[in-house]
């Protein structure tokens, strides 16, 4: 048997390629939507992938097995189970599509490889892990199960994303007794089974997620601390899972119901053209378009900018905050990238639903357009210690767009908490009109790109750069909830 992991720093996502070198065959699990990495791979490997498997209806990027099926004819397996909570794969139901829906112990094979489906439900109701074991070898006992957002390493997936991303109110605390009651099943295997997740560090699907990017049975039983928090019950551990998890992005929602409906067909991938200094003015003057700055340098974004620019570095954030601060997946987009980072790029939005990519400039292009006396734009950029001394003024706000859970372990007194991940949704509520806003985070990060849509949607902004650990040393801070309706 044949094991790799493919990962997505960004979305903090595994995908698995498991085949059988004997009969040259081999199963794709939980893909991405650009399918061409992994059929690109498996040739690297002399293997064709004849078959995909989805643990379940993800929240946080689309699903290659559409784009499998419809342009390579590769036999589904998807999950049969959660239909009547509303949640089927619908999309392959009724269709020409060569697919298997498995229900809880059906079994299939890729070549030697045996794999049984055991429903697990909690993160969602249709949730499928998938137990592998490799016949080819001569085993008759599994080498792994692919978890899915079931069991991560160090944390369990969270089971209130249907109301919290989806807008399926009153369904979160009956989702964690469900998950309370998937873990004996988990509980069952065998220690030495190797236990391979969908996520990873980073990823919104789970609160504490560990960097090491598999882990085992046996050690998640001794040092799972959301796996720990069932030994209190099942009250103490709905009241533990449900408790600090991070605010989801705004594209979540998204995601679930195009990968319940059917993911649009991708093809190639977008082929945005290059702009001269021109072109990116004229981009510019196009309010239909969105300017998305790339740049790593903060300062200089908030120095000078294209007016309305959104601003989304290109580092592990770049996918998080595209998805949560631009509502309209259809807009045109205009990267500010160089060059070399313009497929990735276009891979990180492709993979979220962003597909109308239409041009890009560099930060070479952006220097002549200056120069050229295109329009620019910028956003004041204060310290913490100008927040300490402005912050009871007539007329200031501070916003803390840390999650709820950071905020209430410590923030600025009287700082209204709007996460910068579900900002767009706090707007009429928590974001006064009229004020000067000074915008904060942990460390700058969150708080530049908030700012940058802050100033987008008209708001007087201050971006506050700086490290918070650093002023709730120096001054006083409250904790608890957060101020999260502004006056």
């Amino acid at each position: 048997m044949l094991f790799r992991q493919y990962t997505d720093p960004k979305l903090a996502q595994y995908a698995y390629l498991v085949g059988c070198q004997k009969t040259g065959e081999a199963l794709i699990i939980d893909p991405l939507r650009d399918i061409d990495q992994y059929l690109a791979a498996a040739a690297r490997e002399g293997l064709t992938i004849t078959a995909v498997a989805e643990t379940h209806i993800h929240a946080d990027f689309l699903s290659g097995a559409r784009e499998f099926a419809d342009r390579h004819g590769v036999h589904l397996y998807l999950s049969a189970e959660g239909d009547e909570a509303g949640w089927p794969s619908a999309w392959a139901q009724g269709g020409d599509y060569d697919v298997t829906f498995l229900r809880d112990g059906d079994t299939f094979a890729v070549g030697n490889i045996d794999v049984t489906a055991v429903h697990t439900p909690g993160h969602t109701p249709e949730h499928l892990s998938y137990v592998v074991v490799d016949r080819g070898s001569g085993a008759i006992t599994p080498i792994g199960v692919a978890t899915g957002d079931f069991v991560f390493v160090g944390d369990l997936g969270r089971p209130d994303l249907l109301e919290q991303a989806a807008g399926m109110h009153g369904v979160q605390e009956d989702a964690a007794r469900t998950l309370f009651h998937s873990l004996p099943t988990f509980r069952a295997l065998p220690d030495y089974v190797q236990v391979w997740p969908a996520h990873g560090a980073g990823s919104a699907c789970g609160k504490a997620l560990g960097a090491v990017p598999t882990t085992t049975v046996g050690y998640e039983k001794l040092y799972n601390a959301s796996l720990a928090a069932a030994d209190g019950g099942e009250d103490a551990f709905v009241e533990a899972i449900l408790d600090g998890q991070p605010e989801p992005q705004m594209y979540f929602a998204r995601m679930k119901r195009d990968n319940r409906d059917g993911v649009p067909l991708l093809g190639a991938l977008p082929t945005p053209q290059a702009l001269t200094a021109r072109g990116l003015a004229e981009a510019a003057e196009d309010a239909k378009t969105l300017i998305v700055d790339t740049r790593l340098d903060r300062s200089a974004f908030m120095a000078t900018h294209v007016p309305g620019a959104l601003y989304a570095p290109m580092n592990k954030s770049f996918s998080a905050v595209v998805g949560s601060l631009m509502t309209d997946e259809t807009t045109p987009i205009v990267l500010l990238t160089e060059a070399a980072d313009v497929e990735t790029a276009v891979r990180d939005l492709v993979r979220i639903g962003y597909d109308n990519v239409v041009g890009y400039a560099t930060p070479d292009t952006l220097e002549r357009y200056v120069e050229d006396g295109g329009p620019t734009a910028s956003i004041p950029e204060i310290t913490f210690e100008d927040v300490a001394r402005r912050k009871d003024e007539s007329g200031v706000v501070v916003v803390d767009v840390r999650y709820a859970s950071e905020a209430a372990s410590g923030h600025v007194p009287g700082a209204v908490n709007a996460s910068y991940t579900r900002l767009p949704a706090y707007l009429a509520e928590r974001i006064p009109e009229g004020k000067t806003l000074l915008v904060h985070c942990a460390s700058g990060a969150r708080a530049a790109a908030a700012s940058a849509f802050l100033v987008r949607e008209g708001y007087d902004v201050r971006y506050v750069n700086g490290a918070f650990g650093a002023y709730a040393e120096a001054h006083a801070v409250e904790t608890g909830t957060a101020v999260s309706a502004a006056a």
